[in-house]
């Protein structure tokens, strides 16, 4: 209703077609709006219209001054100047404007002057992320072999030519077949933890309990534990012998 009135007027901005990339566009557009769209409501204020972002379109509706205004502001912000600059120079004019003695004068010297930071990066190649440098593939005239389609792979295995019925039934015990061999997988898994290690063995050929892994000879070792033993017996022998020898009669000491 109150676009009818003679002094308001009503423009509608395009702004899908001035950025290409999709996320680029929607950052740019959420910067128009501003923290809790506290850009938009300045600009507003400034250009005294009323400001409706929605989707690839910004509709104003105002002045005819205010909406150009408007105008150019939203179509520097999606070509990556912020609105904040034109918002500055917006509250400068309107401060100049109030004073009678510029009016015939140039502005030009009042507004800040921004320079531009356009900082050069080096662009990476597809290949190029995370440090992996892309392969050179080699050069063939020919192009490469076409990916068989569903009917061709349905042909080769024989499945094109069966009936419905059959084919559900083929699918459902290829499906009951993996379920079971994932069954058995499973079961294997768990039963191993219950599996007793195996002795390691030395690089000497014994087990870990000392044991040779070979076959013992038993008469061999019973004569080494004869002699062993015999060994013993004359030794023990022997020193009694010399402990008696040492205490002759006469001989012993006073305790």
């Amino acid at each position: 209703m109150k676009v009818l009135n003679d002094d308001v007027y009503c423009d509608i901005i395009k702004i899908g077609g001035i950025v290409r990339n999709k996320e680029r566009f929607v950052k740019r557009r959420q910067r128009l709006v501003g923290p809790d769209g506290a850009t938009l409501k300045a600009l507003e204020l400034l250009t005294e219209c009323y400001i409706l972002v929605q989707g690839n379109t910004v509709s104003v509706m105002g002045s005819h001054k205010g909406i150009k205004q408007a105008r150019q502001v939203i179509i520097d912000c999606m070509k990556n100047v912020h609105p904040v600059y034109n918002i500055k120079q917006l509250m400068i004019k309107r401060e100049l404007a109030k004073d009678p003695k510029l009016a015939n004068e140039d502005w030009s010297r009042f507004l800040p002057q921004f320079a531009k930071k356009n900082v050069q990066t080096k662009k990476q190649k597809k290949g190029d992320k995370a440090g992996k440098k892309r392969e050179k593939k080699l050069y063939t005239p020919f192009p490469p072999a076409q990916t068989p389609s569903k009917v061709d792979l349905q042909l080769e295995s024989g499945e094109y030519f069966l009936s419905e019925r059959e084919r559900n039934s083929r699918r459902m015990a290829e499906k009951a077949e993996r379920a079971a061999a994932k069954k058995r997988s499973n079961k294997e898994a768990r039963e191993s933890e219950f599996i007793a290690p195996q002795p390691k063995q030395s690089s000497k050929g014994k087990s870990d309990n000392g044991i040779e892994a070979n076959n013992i000879d038993i008469e061999k070792f019973k004569s080494k534990l004869k002699r062993t033993s015999e060994k013993r017996v004359s030794f023990q022998n022997n020193v009694t012998n010399f402990v008696e020898l040492d205490e002759a009669p006469g001989k012993r000491r006073k305790k």
